[in-house]
């Protein structure tokens, strides 16, 4: 299924395949004796996109056919957006049947022509959403959040990198409203056995869009967290409707300047500046420790009441003791002993106020 054939067309032969596709669009036969061409979804550097549907299923669902037609002559060029392509359909297949990644339905060769048949999502990326209705809040950020770890999870359970997350590569599903990832053609799996957080050898292009991708992914050596600082610089879109390069940059460290740009809460603040750190190694080490990070959130104040000790204000203090920090437990027996003095000194005639400050000085 996935064997390449012997030789890829060049540009000229390549239009001319563009050109045969799209007249099965404008004459209704069927391509392959299978598709049904409406129309071209996409342009891209490596090939067209077109809206069908298959004939030989009942009901005729849509479909995308993506043909892979570079623009270029160079024979390094052609090999490298054919691995490219491969690489898409087979990690596309390993992925198998997640919900929020388009299903492989076929991939074949046609005249020396590579072409790649998915799941057709039907809904808004996330750049339309942005543009038809403008930022969103924290709220909604820290949702589409919580509806994205999961798929980007699998993925690296899988030792899949995506290298190439932003804003158009998001589709909410218009059925259901999940959120679905798409366009793997820039994925790279993670062949090395160390652990999972370290960067892999140099590659030899750079593949993904300036801005979203990290400083060591533009070194050509992404990892794991790469994809968790994409993932923040959208989360910067969505708040701020601003791309990366409207953004400035600190000289000294490489890290984005946004935070005068949006207010936000101060935890949501110190998450997103963790997923915006330049060095991979300041940014969250996996995508399960962001998620951990989002849902302790709501437990902020009464981890916080667990782990801080109290100061003694002067309303809790009793008159003539100095104020000072004292823990719950150290609270609670002070105020036992307070107690059985106060009963010894109704008995003896003992002053109060030398009961008091015995009481605290025992408990010290």
């Amino acid at each position: 299924m996935y064997s390449s054939p012997t030789s890829l067309s060049g540009v000229r032969q390549g239009r001319a395949a563009n050109s045969e596709i799209r007249a099965y669009c404008r004459s209704g036969q069927l391509f392959r004796e299978r598709y049904k061409i409406l129309r071209v979804l996409g342009r891209g550097g490596f090939g067209v996109t077109y809206l069908a549907q298959d004939m030989q299923l009942p009901s005729a669902p849509l479909c995308v056919v993506k043909q892979l037609c570079p623009k270029t002559q160079n024979p390094l060029s052609l090999e490298r957006a054919k691995v490219r392509f491969r690489r898409e359909a087979r990690i596309l297949a390993s992925l198998g049947s997640h919900s929020q990644i388009p299903q492989l339905l076929d991939y074949f060769t046609l005249n020396g022509e590579f072409y790649l048949v998915q799941e057709f999502i039907h809904g808004d990326t996330l750049a339309q959403e942005v543009r038809q209705r403008g930022r969103q809040s924290e709220i909604q950020v820290k949702e589409f959040l919580r509806e994205i770890i999961p798929v980007l999870g699998f993925m690296h359970r899988h030792r899949i990198i995506h290298r190439d997350i932003k804003p158009p590569n998001i589709i909410r599903c218009q059925d259901d409203h999940r959120l679905v990832l798409i366009d793997f053609g820039a994925v790279r799996e993670f062949l090395s056995d160390g652990e999972s957080g370290v960067c892999q050898s140099p590659m030899t292009q750079f593949v993904g869009t300036p801005g979203f991708a990290p400083p060591e992914q533009l070194a050509l050596r992404p990892c794991f967290s790469s994809d968790i600082y994409a993932l923040g610089m959208t989360c910067l879109y969505l708040l701020t409707c601003r791309g990366p390069i409207e953004f400035g940059v600190d000289s000294h460290t490489g890290e984005i300047q946004w935070e005068r740009s949006v207010t936000l809460s101060p935890h949501f603040t110190k998450v997103l500046r963790r997923m915006l750190k330049a060095a991979p190694d300041d940014r969250y080490t996996s995508i399960d420790e962001l998620a951990r990070a989002l849902e302790l959130e709501p437990y902020l104040d009464t981890l916080s009441a667990c782990m801080n000790t109290h100061q003694l204000t002067p309303s809790m203090a009793e008159p003539g003791v100095e104020s000072g920090y004292l823990t719950p437990i150290q609270r609670q027996a002070a105020a036992i002993r307070r107690w059985r003095m106060r009963k010894i000194a109704r008995r003896q005639g003992m002053p109060r106020t030398n009961v008091i400050r015995g009481a605290f000085s025992s408990s010290k």
